[in-house]
């Protein structure tokens, strides 16, 4: 994939276009391909790397935090979605998927040609097949497997390894299976049950490392100094 570039691609559009929070993370800067492109108000930070012909929108947020994100050719991700690399956890977009406003993909994996419709949420460990629909605010669960195809409908919760699909009503049959797969040490590192002290000490210390991030300094948020 080419180094950082302006998201100008080939086709002239305005210097405004490059207007975008670029943060180095951890050592790592996000890489772009030319042909994306990343809207003014967005922000990627960290080992984030976009492919050809993908479109980030407004306020959309990429924070690789100590794993990586991928994002594949010809995706769109669309305003204020959220997406979230973790160690143990890439977030691994593939081609041509949408993603919708408001969706929450944290830690997980999207194979090639997914809807993710807005308010989506996907949790550490997930993976979601080929072609597979994760429709408003659907839910996938850390760990469950959504196979090539499948659809989650409108507000219901996918969860296990092949994942089992219910209405969110049915909370005590989507916890016999969520309690196993482990919310808590997936996502926290923490067990089942840990004092909130222990967990938050956990994480504030996790995202205290962006105390140390820098702004990319040819971003053109910062003006340059005048000769």
């Amino acid at each position: 994939m080419p180094p950082l570039g302006c998201g100008r691609g080939d086709a002239g559009v305005g210097p405004w276009q490059s207007v975008w929070m670029l943060i180095e993370h951890r050592g790592a800067v996000p890489q772009i391909d030319p042909s994306a492109y990343i809207a003014p108000t967005a922000v990627v930070c960290g080992a984030v790397r976009i492919g050809a012909d993908a479109r980030i929108l407004f306020g959309a947020v990429l924070t690789a935090e100590d794993g990586e994100i991928l994002v594949g050719d010809r995706t769109v991700v669309m305003e204020n979605a959220l997406i979230r690399g973790r160690a143990g956890h890439s977030a691994i977009i593939g081609d041509d998927v949408l993603v919708g406003p408001h969706a929450h993909l944290n830690g997980t994996r999207v194979s090639d040609g997914c809807f993710l419709a807005t308010g989506a949420a996907l949790f550490p460990g997930s993976v979601v097949g080929a072609g597979a629909e994760v429709r408003i605010h659907g839910v996938v669960q850390v760990n469950t497997v959504v196979p090539p195809g499948q659809t989650v409908p409108i507000g219901w919760v996918a969860v296990g390894d092949p994942a089992r699909i219910f209405p969110p009503g049915q909370h005590e049959l989507i916890w016999a299976i969520q309690e196993t797969l482990d919310f808590p040490g997936t996502v926290y590192g923490v067990a089942r049950g840990a004092p909130a002290t222990e967990r938050m000490r956990q994480q504030a210390a996790w995202y205290g490392s962006h105390l140390d991030d820098r702004q990319l300094p040819d971003n053109p948020r910062e003006p340059a100094d005048e000769a």
